[in-house]
């Protein structure tokens, strides 16, 4: 897919965490915070947090560092999360449930405006408020509303075949939590998260752990 910005996406994926430990520490009372203090807080080095920066302008200053609250806001601008986006989830299943009920995406400007499924027996039924809708409306849906993003939480089965629907919709993000990736047209940005490859991540470095310490008692 083509980028639409010269900003590379390790650059991008930094972002988010630079701004919820802003947001963290803002709300502790701290005013300005130097890029070394971050690093201890992020984990990423005094200069690739300058560098980061940097590739979006000039926002601290020597000898003074950086304005925690007018930092937050402009990573929070550069993210996007000025804007409002409307949502809708496909699959209301435990971890569908659990997207829709986590009011922190709401609070940052996502909305969820319908939930999808093919279940007979929740349709119909709503969700925090959200009516769970056939999934024959979904295309209907998406254009009519003009949602934003599609967020896929079906099964691996189901995943391409509603990606194509959304598409068709005309929506213009999907944000997939299906265990396998979808094909979509250039226009639509997708997002895969696979949470199987973040646990195994984690398998990795415990078991890597486990062997350094039994070496070390030999």
């Amino acid at each position: 897919m083509e980028r639409f910005s010269s900003i590379s996406m390790a650059v991008v994926r930094r972002l988010p965490k630079y701004h919820r430990y802003l947001g963290e520490i803002g709300k502790r009372g701290i005013n300005r915070v130097s890029s070394q203090e971050l690093s201890k807080i992020t984990g990423f080095t005094a200069s690739q947090i300058r560098q980061d920066l940097n590739c979006f302008g000039g926002f601290g200053q020597q000898g003074y560092g950086y304005n925690v609250d007018d930092l937050y806001k402009e990573i929070g601008n550069i993210l996007g999360l000025n804007k409002i986006y409307k949502t809708v989830v496909v699959g209301a299943g435990n971890l569908g449930q659990a997207i829709v009920n986590y009011s922190f995406f709401e609070k940052s400007g996502f909305v969820t405006k319908g939930i999808f499924d093919t279940n007979p027996k929740i349709i119909g039924l709503s969700i925090k408020e959200i009516k769970v809708y056939d999934v024959e409306k979904l295309e209907d849906f998406v254009r009519e509303n003009a949602i934003d993003i599609g967020i896929i939480c079906t099964p691996r089965g189901q995943c391409q075949k509603v990606a194509e629907i959304l598409s068709n919709g005309g929506i213009k993000a999907i944000w997939n939590f299906a265990p396998s990736d979808i094909k979509v047209p250039d226009e639509v940005l997708v997002e895969n998260v696979h949470l199987s490859e973040s646990l195994f991540t984690l398998s990795y470095l415990l078991n890597e752990k486990e062997e350094l310490e039994k070496s070390r008692k030999f």
